[in-house]
């Protein structure tokens, strides 16, 4: 009886860590945040990825998972975005600079904009489109990354 208890005190435990992760910071100045992310992303040759959503949403933490769990996602996420979680949330809905991103949160969330490395919003993907079933699915995102990174858009590469 004990050790039923004690496994059942664990799994409460871990539900509730587990259910506390923290993605995004509600109290965080998104336009600071792209704003020192388009800085890096112009110093790096990179480009900016901005995942708008809030702890609230599953898919938005679901994704965060996704891409962090796939070696081959993260590296190559790593290697050509410099990455910014932008909140949306009743307390902070970041509305100034989504207007400015020509208001993503049309797609529900999460949402993600691509940005270059001057801050020119280069492109708006509504995460739908890049499920599977009840998941993310694996090429699709790949895909969509690889369509995105400065390589993709460098003129140099089709000539």
């Amino acid at each position: 009886m004990k050790n039923i208890l004690l496994i059942a005190v664990f799994l409460m435990c871990a539900s509730i860590t587990h259910a506390q992760e923290k993605i995004y910071t509600p109290e965080a100045n998104a336009k600071e945040d792209i704003k020192a992310a388009v800085k890096a992303a112009a110093e790096s040759g990179k480009h900016v990825f901005l995942q708008i959503g809030g702890n609230w949403c599953p898919w938005c933490v679901k994704f965060h998972r996704f891409t962090e769990a796939d070696a081959e996602i993260n590296d190559f996420i790593q290697k050509n975005f410099v990455v910014v979680k932008v909140n949306y949330d009743p307390k902070n809905k970041n509305e100034e600079v989504l207007a400015e991103l020509g208001y993503p949160q049309r797609f529900g969330f999460p949402v993600f904009v691509v940005l270059d490395g001057k801050g020119n919003r280069i492109h708006t993907q509504n995460s739908a489109f890049l499920e599977k079933d009840k998941d993310y699915d694996r090429d699709k995102v790949l895909r969509f990354f690889k369509n995105w990174s400065p390589a993709a858009l460098d003129p140099a590469n089709y000539q």
